[in-house]
């Protein structure tokens, strides 16, 4: 089985061989490199191609949520971005989410979360932690206003059937609990239609253009 290879990118040493030991003893994933900054981030992903990236926010230099957008901006790019955050309500997390990042993990997450949290982004089929994530993307929807008419043109693109897949994909809910054979049928044409990459991107995009309500507004 081919490995995931991961690159961590961090400004603390101490983060990054910490993260290097842990995710090395897990199976089926390998650290290819460490990154002390953006920049060095950037030409990192170059230079290893790994499939995941675990991304610090608050890096000197080039911060994590600009070298998240140039890393996610490369055109064909398969490599996922797995942000590093020390609370979960974080205001960076809202702009890496917008950037490109396929979702975000606590920086004191256990062994096995961390590892668990890698192999969600790099198989890019699930959320990462719905519960909070689909709340950071809520919010993010809420604070920048109304949905983009651009964006809302593109659903059109859609099926009714990819449309409600679509708006299932945003509320949290994984290939099991929407509970149709073909249903990764639908989230690939979705993902293709609308040029994104993983179901974190389509959450977003299903909130940016309206087609799902934060609950409570």
């Amino acid at each position: 089985m081919t490995s995931i290879r991961v690159l961590i990118a961090d400004d603390q040493i101490m983060v990054r061989q910490g993260f290097t030991v842990l995710l090395n003893a897990e199976p089926g994933i390998e650290v290819v490199g460490q990154a002390v900054n953006g920049l060095d981030a950037v030409a990192k992903v170059a230079e290893l191609d790994p499939d995941v990236v675990l991304m610090d926010v608050r890096m000197p230099e080039l911060g994590g949520i600009e070298a998240t957008r140039r890393i996610a901006g490369r055109p064909h790019t398969t490599v996922k971005v797995l942000v590093l955050t020390t609370f979960d309500l974080d205001d960076y997390v809202y702009e890496a989410l917008r950037a490109g990042a396929s979702g975000f993990l606590l920086k004191d997450a256990s062994a096995a979360e961390l590892a668990h949290a890698v192999r969600v982004v790099a198989a890019g089929d699930a959320l990462l932690a719905p519960n909070v994530t689909k709340r950071l993307i809520a919010e993010f929807c809420r604070v920048t206003g109304a949905a983009r008419t651009p964006l809302k043109e593109r659903v059109g693109d859609l099926t009714e059937r990819e449309t409600e897949v679509l708006s299932l994909i945003a509320q949290g809910l994984s290939n099991v609990e929407i509970a149709e054979q073909t249903v990764k049928t639908h989230v690939s044409r979705i993902l293709v239609k609308l040029g994104l990459r993983d179901r974190t991107q389509a959450a977003v995009f299903a909130y940016e253009t309206g087609l799902v309500r934060p609950s409570g507004y």
